[in-house]
């Protein structure tokens, strides 16, 4: 008898989807990603129950951008879109374009080598004015980062904050732009209030952190902004690395 993934059940419930939600986020992750898929209920189910032990790589990408984690970290067995070093720490590992070469997130690039993978866990860190308090604030948080061609999903480790934060962005040589979302602490001062708003990032030459701005509304619905970065941790995003950053920052 094959054990049921629960990894993934639990994720998909935590998003607050049923299987066929899912199933519809998945296909709508690959067109947007110009990769379609045919994921229905019926392949959830299956996921589900354990009687497929590793989704093909055009689901595995689909379920990286939908859930905001590494296929690793929803239940499944290594697949060759995942591979693992003989020191255990590796974990994500993208397919680049024919005859390009992947640079990790962290390393120098090197001339002729422009691609660069940068999924890992990086520290998020952004700055904002709170009127009501009339003083400045830092928001920080862990987050994992998964890269699927230009674009780059960011999510936030559970407890890494009482919040949770997301980050959809498109990259471009050294631009980065997207937008985010932030659901605040129940129990702080915005009252599990949800935020949104756009981001746009320079990467620096070394690959080890992003910088730029973000612009968002306020409470009293103004429009802010206020300065964003993110810097290099860790290229691994296993079980192992992610546990170790699913704390508050220092």
């Amino acid at each position: 008898m094959t054990a049921p993934n629960s990894a993934l059940r639990a994720v998909r419930l935590g998003m607050r989807m049923s299987q066929d939600d899912f199933a519809r986020a998945l296909q709508d992750a690959g067109r947007r990603a110009g990769q379609p898929n045919d994921a229905n209920k019926r392949l959830v189910q299956r996921w589900e129950s354990g009687s497929i032990a590793a989704p093909r790589p055009v689901y595995a990408r689909a379920l990286e951008v939908v859930t905001g984690l590494p296929v690793e970290s929803l239940g499944f067995a290594a697949t060759p879109y995942t591979s693992v070093t003989p020191d255990g720490r590796g974990g994500h590992d993208l397919e680049p374009p024919a005859g390009s070469t992947v640079v990790p997130a962290g390393a120098p690039a090197s001339q002729g080598s422009p691609h660069r993978n940068y999924s890992g866990i990086w520290l998020s860190r952004y700055e904002y004015f709170s009127s009501g308090r009339d003083g400045a604030f830092v928001g920080q948080h862990y987050v994992v980062v998964l890269q699927h061609g230009d674009r780059l999903t960011v999510r936030s480790l559970p407890n890494t904050a009482e919040g949770s934060l997301t980050i959809d962005m498109t990259i471009d040589g050294s631009v980065v732009t997207g937008t985010w979302i932030e659901q605040t602490d129940p129990s702080g001062y915005y009252r599990g209030g949800r935020y949104h708003g756009a981001i746009q990032m320079l990467v620096e030459p070394t690959g080890r952190r992003m910088a730029g701005k973000w612009i968002g509304f306020g409470k009293d619905m103004d429009i802010n902004t206020g300065p964003w970065e993110l810097v290099f941790r860790d290229a691994s995003t296993n079980k192992v690395t992610m546990d170790r950053y699913n704390r508050v920052p220092d």
